[in-house]
This record gives structure tokens, sequence and C-alpha cells, in this order.
């Protein structure tokens, strides 16, 4: 089939000047391409396009599940007998027993009343508000919430306050800003883990503040549930508010297997109007019956034992001290995400290429994903790193630091 192409207009010259400026300014991303399962240790292709395999560093694969076989044997056996897709979404002839086993044991795994699932835990942010809040509500958000999130309000009509990140004082100016307004019902909607930093929010003290208040407490928990608290139930349990969160949504797609989907989990109530007016949930097609069968699985093992996010909390303990010790700024902190601060853009592009050539694999992350002049190196620990992984990372960070002058050439490992 021969077609005429389009005619170029200036539209599209904009779009490569825009994208000109970004290389220009060192805020370009590439994307690197894997050529095997997600693990501790991945193959990819070097700069100079041989394959060579790598200490992975950057996902968000924290208890190591990605590839576990009892995960990868589950997937198959949901895919034997219940097929490979629903082609259709919940409503109409999408779903099956699975579906159903998934959203109670999830429930139970969290400890709320009941549960939807969503094909993506963007979706089950972005479907949440609107159908919950009217014009005579609020909600009241971290300056540092995920995009899903603000994007998720942003589709609201509910008066929309912000309050400075993690600043409980100035939490409470936008509760008694809100009850003066007049607000009918009011949502304090937060990150349990803010995903850049891996700052913990302050969940306790927004419990208290809420009840004083009168308003409902939410929380995203994609950087949390399987591993926060002492049996991995997330940041409510960390925070000795277990039970205590009215609307808790996250992620199939990071500890809880790596593969996709998310979800709402809460009061009975409000997950059933969520099933009748979340148009990401009317209107996406069902998470896939492989993904749903593993994730049983993944509660299954996360039920039985808490070894992983042990073994997960032991790894940041001694990964965190080391990298101290070796001289780099890191955010304090007990979460596995561990920001190593360069500030620059370029910097942060120069640290990742210099660690992928020393064989290890982590991203820059730079505006505007983080704020201008926070530029970073962002690791993330998995249960699935061996000791000699994390002494391998941290003597090739100090070697990668040195070189560019991050830190001194007289830091100890």
């Amino acid at each position: 089939m021969s077609t005429t192409p389009a005619p170029r207009t200036p539209f599209f010259d904009h779009l490569a000047a825009e994208l000109a400026s970004l290389k220009a300014a060192g805020l370009y991303k590439d994307e690197r391409v894997i050529t095997s399962a997600q693990g501790a240790h991945i193959h990819t292709r070097a700069a100079d396009g041989s394959a060579c395999e790598v200490l992975n560093l950057c996902a968000n694969n924290y208890l190591g599940l990605s590839s576990h076989p009892a995960v990868v044997d589950a997937a198959h056996e949901a895919l034997r007998t219940h097929g490979y897709g629903l082609s259709s979404v919940r409503f109409i002839c999408g779903t099956q027993d699975m579906h159903k086993t998934l959203e109670t044991r999830l429930s139970r795994f969290l400890g709320t009343e009941d549960t939807i699932l969503y094909a993506a835990a963007f979706d089950a942010n972005g479907g949440l508000f609107e159908p919950l809040l009217g014009e005579e509500d609020a909600v009241i958000s971290d300056a540092l919430n995920h995009a899903s999130i603000i994007d998720g309000i942003r589709l609201c009509k509910a008066k929309r306050y912000r309050y400075q990140h993690n600043d409980m004082a100035d939490l409470e100016r936008c509760l008694a800003q809100a009850r003066s307004d007049g607000v009918r019902h009011t949502l304090v909607f937060t990150d349990g883990v803010f995903s850049m930093d891996g700052t913990v929010a302050q969940l306790d003290v927004m419990r208290r503040l809420c009840d004083s208040h009168g308003a409902l407490l939410g929380v995203d928990e994609c950087h949390a549930t399987g591993f926060m608290g002492a049996t991995g139930r997330g940041t409510h349990e960390y925070r000795g508010v277990w039970g205590q969160v009215d609307i808790i949504t996250g992620t199939l797609g990071k500890a809880l297997g790596g593969a996709s989907g998310g979800f709402t989990s809460g009061r009975r109530e409000v997950i059933e109007l969520l099933r009748q007016r979340s148009r990401p949930y009317l209107f996406s097609n069902t998470v896939a019956p492989m993904i749903v069968g593993a994730s049983i699985a993944v509660l299954d093992l996360l039920e039985a034992s808490t070894a992983l996010r042990d073994q997960l909390e032991e790894n940041t303990r001694y990964f965190r001290q080391a990298m101290a010790q070796a001289g780099f700024a890191i955010a304090p902190g007990e979460h596995p995400i561990v920001p190593i601060m360069v500030f620059d853009a370029q910097v942060a592009q120069r640290l990742a290429a210099r660690l992928l050539e020393l064989g290890v694999y982590v991203v820059g992350f730079f505006f505007p994903v983080v704020p201008q002049g926070q530029a970073r190196v962002r690791v993330q620990l998995s249960a699935a790193h061996s000791r000699a992984d994390l002494e391998f990372a941290v003597t090739a960070f100090a070697q990668a630091g040195r070189e560019l002058g991050l830190i001194s050439t007289g830091s100890a490992l």
C-alpha cells in the first residue's frame, strides 16, 4: 500500500526544537533495552552495542518477585486455565473468579473491607476523586504527590488545597481553611512513600489531624505495599495506623510481582461507588488473568513469611551506611529508595553512564521529574541483591564518584 505523507507543518518543527532543547539542557531521557528477565542481574547493551550483564539497582522489584519461580509458575497456570485476555471491561464479560479472589485477598492483606482492580495504578488514582467528591467537597494534597494523584484531582470538581511537603503544621492550616470555607467532605491524600526521596508520610500524625477536623485520609501505597511495616502491609502498618486509613491505592507492578495493574481498597461503600462510576474501571480492559494468578501467588508468599521484606530491610540498612561512609550525599531514611544526590542533571547522566561501564545499571533523575537543582541517581534495593552485589555497587559508585569529583579521593569505603 502506497501513501502520500502528510505535509510537514510548523507544529512538527516546533516539536523538533523542543526535543533539541531537552538534549542541549541534558534533560533528554534515553531508554536502555533489557534483553533478559527482570532481576538483581540483567542483560542489556553497552554504549558500543555489545551485550553485557549488569547489576540492576533501579527496578521497583523490591522483593525480587518479578521472576520468582512460584510467581512465574502461577502465571503459566492462570494462562492455561483462564486464557490470555478477556477482551472486555469488568462489567460486561471481563470478571473471572480469579479477579474476585484477588480483590478479597488484597482486602485481607491490607485490612480493608473491599478492593477494586484497575489496569494500572495510574488509573486507580486517575479514577478515584471524580466519582467521590463534588463541588461542595475538598481534597488536600501533599505538594510532592505523584503525577497520577495530581491528574486525578484535576479531574474532580472539589476545592483543592495543597500543603508543603510532609509539613504537618501546613496540613493543619489547610484543614482549618477547608472547614472555614464550609466544605462538605474533606479528603486528605498523600503518597505513603514518596518515590524520588524515599520519605515516609507521617500517617499517624495525619490521622490525628484528620480526626480533629472530621476529614478522611487516603494514601497511595505503590512504594510500600509488600515490605513496609513489620509484616509488609504498608505505610499504615509502619506508622501504627493499621485499619485507620479510609482509602488505599496501590499497584501490582512493583513489589507485588512487577507486572502491571493497580487497585483501590477501603470501605465497602467507596469501592461500590467506584465500580459504578470510576471511568478508568468502566472503560479499560480488565487485568489479564496471568497477572491476577501471579498476584495471588505473591500474596501467598508474603502471608506465609516475612523473609523477603526482612532481607530487603537488611540490604537497605547496609547500603545506606556504606554509601554514607564512602562520602556520598544521600537523603536520610529507612526506605530502599536511596537518592544519591548530585544536584546537576548532566552530572547525574554522566554518573549513570559511567556506572553502566562499571557494571551497575542506574538512572539519573532530573527536572521535571525532580525540582531544578535536585538531580540525583536513585538507587532502589531488592531482597534479591546479595551482600556481594551491594559491596560491588558501593565500590563502583566510589570509583565513579571520585572520577567525577563527587567525593574526595580519600573517602573511606
